[in-house]
């Protein structure tokens, strides 16, 4: 059951500030927390095993990646990989999955997030600027449980685990709120324009074969590397690797940079969601 909401008349123009968003989470906190829980359950609802699945497709999909890299195509991770087991390569790449996964999954469902939610447009006063958070916090739950079994794995074959494991927190963080602003994004535009929905599945997978998640950077020509670099996944992979793999910290100057970006972007997205949600219930 979900718990009464507090929030504006959506057909009147709305506070764009981020000022005003920090506010919207804060005061639908208990809401948000309860729709993700929802959201993480419903997905799973009627099947025999239940939210068991979120444990293990992971589970299956790094033996699938294991098998397919490391015993059929013998792949390596270059002269990084300092380690022969046949699970190294399956590793380093469950961690761009998992980045990507994380990005991609909030990504594709957003341009249908109103069109799925009419009810919540059209009958109630409910806080729209939400459902983006929402599915970013069922990706989180999907992500954090994909995480739990690359460390799992990394324990068992290697022995140990780098204590700057500690910093992956901070290195998600950038993308999460970049991610949340270009939700917010393509959640109003896929309602206006219907074709962002078709095609939004494509960008994302572009993006997965333009970073550097099934090879490593220095793998690519040198001409062709500043565009894989300005691939927004790029550098949170690389980061992600060097901390849960290598064991190095993270480049705080970059995430600094990269966080300033993805404010900038989480603003101007949500500026955009709340000047343009006035005319969701005349599209609908």
């Amino acid at each position: 059951m979900i718990p009464s909401v507090q929030g504006s008349n959506p057909h009147a123009a709305q506070q764009s500030s981020l000022a005003s968003l920090v506010r919207s989470l804060w005061r639908n906190r208990q809401l948000i927390s309860q729709m993700t829980k929802r959201e993480v359950i419903g997905r799973y609802k009627g099947s025999v095993l239940g939210l068991a699945w979120s444990f293990l497709n992971p589970v299956f999909m790094l033996l699938v990646y294991t098998f397919v890299f490391a015993v059929v195509f013998k792949a390596r991770w270059g002269a990084a990989s300092t380690n022969d087991s046949k699970t190294d390569f399956a590793i380093i790449l469950f961690v761009g999955m998992i980045v990507h996964g994380l990005f991609a999954e909030v990504l594709n469902r957003a341009p249908g997030l109103i069109l799925s939610n009419t009810s919540y447009v059209k009958k109630v006063v409910f806080p729209l600027e939400i459902l983006p958070v929402v599915t970013m916090g069922a990706a989180l739950f999907h992500s954090a449980v994909s995480l739990i079994v690359l460390l799992a794995v990394f324990t068992i074959f290697h022995g140990y685990l780098h204590w700057t494991i500690v910093f992956i927190p901070l290195v998600l963080l950038p993308l999460i709120v970049l991610t949340l602003g270009l939700g917010w994004f393509f959640a109003s535009l896929g309602l206006f324009l219907r074709d962002v929905g078709q095609t939004i599945g494509i960008l994302t997978t572009i993006m997965l074969f333009m970073a550097p998640v099934m090879y490593p950077l220095t793998a690519v020509p040198e001409a062709v590397r500043p565009i894989i670099m300005a691939n927004p996944l790029t550098f949170i992979i690389e980061q992600a690797r060097e901390v849960l793999i290598w064991g190095h910290t993270p480049n705080w100057t970059g995430l600094t940079l990269y966080t300033l970006v993805a404010i900038a972007v989480a603003w101007l997205g949500y500026a955009w969601f709340q000047k343009t949600r006035k005319g969701f219930a005349d599209v609908l």
